[in-house]
């Protein structure tokens, strides 16, 4: 059987073993992708416009900007670092929804243009990439989960607002003035800060005040109309990587980045867009596909004789192996085979040792000897080259049988 299979001709499957073997993985990786797809389509539409003023999903903040509206504070969204810095002053309050996609040097360009502005900055969920540049003397500290917190300061939009929901991330900061509120593990996760020409920097550790879903909850809606509600106009900066000033050599030509820092700082944060889920999902891909490549492997190891649990004739299992060479049209296996079989019978007879009984220099000159010089090219016949036809190889197979016969009665 070993010998078909590595034989000239090819015994490769066909198109419909192919397709049985691959059709399970297929059929399961199909399902995979159509399991993914469903689930990206029902769970993408959650975090579709997250803390933007003009989305009603649960994750965005339309519902805090009609209010917002109902109390003559005008929402303006900018997406650039122009519109933003442009826009601060003294009347105007500057949300940065997610401050940490900010480069470096968009950071200090910012920072400086609201500090001078007179007016409020809002940065929410700002972690160790921004909050130290654009809140200097406030430091970051582990983040902790969001729950229900109560003020536990003087600060009066927050003594107003009673408990919310806060946590995310914790600051600690010792600048004189400064008001720390909603404590968890003994740090706040609101901090105001008092900025020049009578404007302020305020910290939210957490969005969730601002989400549609959660404005509702304890105090949410209070502290967050009072944050952002005190000034006439409302500047909602969105930060986005297409922005130009990410890439442009120190920020928008007013910071002290280097281009090659923006250019780094905004490819590590486009590692911040990717959602932590996808993450896990690509892990548990990688660990499924080594189980299946464990599953679907072969073992493969040294032959191991077993018994049979029947006797099979050994005519019987010639015959069998012989139809193999036929359907295979192996001639010149089956030729080997039959040479093969036949110099290991005839070496024990002529004297000629095993191991050189394929060999001709030593097993012909040992044949001659027993054997009467005739027409016969005995060389051909034990070594020769494969039959060319089924006849052939009959006849090959009859003057082996005839001259093992003479060896023996020799």
């Amino acid at each position: 059987m070993t010998e078909v299979a590595t034989g000239s001709t090819s015994l490769s499957p066909g198109n419909r073993q192919v397709w049985v073997r691959v059709r399970g993985p297929l059929l399961a990786l199909a399902l995979l992708v159509a399991a993914g797809i469903a689930i990206a389509a029902l769970y993408s539409g959650d975090q579709h416009g997250r803390l933007d003023p003009r989305s009603a999903d649960p994750y965005g903040s339309r519902a805090v900007a009609e209010l917002l509206k109902d109390r003559g504070v005008s929402t303006h969204v900018v997406t650039t670092l122009d519109e933003a810095a442009n826009a601060v002053g003294p009347d105007t309050t500057l949300l940065v929804a997610t401050p940490d996609l900010l480069t470096t040097g968009q950071q200090e360009v910012l920072h400086t243009a609201a500090d001078a502005s007179g007016g409020r900055m809002v940065l929410v969920a700002a972690g160790p990439a921004s909050a130290d540049t654009l809140a200097p003397g406030v430091f970051t500290d582990a983040p902790t989960k969001v729950s229900t917190l109560d003020p536990r300061c003087s600060y009066p939009a927050a003594d107003r607002a009673g408990s919310a929901e806060l946590g995310g991330e914790r600051y600690d900061t010792d600048a004189p003035g400064a008001d720390s509120c909603y404590p968890s593990g003994g740090l706040p996760t609101l901090v105001r800060l008092d900025a020049a020409d009578g404007g302020d920097t305020v910290l939210l550790g957490s969005p969730n005040i601002l989400f549609n879903e959660r404005l509702d909850k304890h105090g949410n809606a209070s502290l967050a109309l009072q944050l952002l509600g005190s000034r006439p106009e409302l500047v909602w900066y969105l930060p986005s990587l297409s922005d130009a000033s990410a890439t442009q050599e120190d920020g928008t030509g007013t910071g002290t980045e280097s281009g090659n820092e923006g250019d780094e700082d905004a490819s590590s944060t486009f590692l911040d867009l990717i959602p932590s889920g996808w993450l896990w999902g690509t892990l548990q891909l990688a660990v499924a596909a080594a189980l299946a490549a464990i599953w679907r492997a072969r073992r493969l190891g040294p032959l191991v004789t077993e018994r049979l649990p029947v006797a099979v004739r050994a005519s019987e299992s010639t015959e069998g192996r012989a139809r193999l060479y036929r359907n295979a049209n192996a001639r010149d296996r089956a030729a080997a085979s039959l040479r093969s079989a036949t110099r290991t019978r005839l070496a024990p007879i002529l004297g000629v040792h095993l191991v050189d009984a394929h060999s001709p220099e030593t097993l012909l000159p040992a044949v001659s000897t027993h054997l009467p010089t005739g027409e016969r090219d005995i060389h051909a016949l034990l070594f020769g080259p494969a039959p060319a036809d089924d006849t052939a190889l009959i006849q090959l197979a009859d003057q082996l049988d005839a001259l093992e016969r003479e060896v023996r009665t020799s």
